[in-house]
């Protein structure tokens, strides 16, 4: 089992994206298991040929994701990311259906808006 990533330069999206999207999908399908050792951020980096400040900031938006977990100075893992991942989703919709009654929005009209943004978040 290993980590594998293709950084596009050429790409729309930005390299630290591609990075955190392609680490979070194998995490997530198990392709990469909780608790394997992700490589250093200058161990990465220079394997990818990427600034150490881009794979940190991948590493950083993962960590928050709740993907990742770094135990200082043993290095970065997998997190078990299932049960992190579903509170923080819960988090964002209890977040946005006050924000959305706040601004006086019906129900119907806030669901039909999250359906267009998840529409539009994964036909990417």
């Amino acid at each position: 089992m290993s980590l594998k990533i293709t950084v596009r330069p050429d790409a729309a999206t930005a390299p630290y994206e591609q990075l955190r999207e392609q680490i979070a999908d194998q995490a997530r399908s198990g392709a990469l298991p909780v608790g394997y050792r992700l490589p250093t951020v200058r161990g990465l980096a220079d394997d990818l040929g990427l600034a150490a400040n881009t794979v940190a900031k991948a590493y950083r938006a993962l960590e928050t994701d709740g993907v990742i977990e770094t135990r200082g100075r043993n290095g970065t893992f997998v997190a078990a990311a299932g049960d992190a991942a579903a509170r923080e989703a819960a988090a964002a919709a209890s977040a946005y259906a006050q924000r959305v009654r706040r601004l006086g929005l019906d129900r119907t009209t806030a669901e039909a808006a999250v359906g267009e943004a998840l529409r539009a978040a994964y036909e990417e």
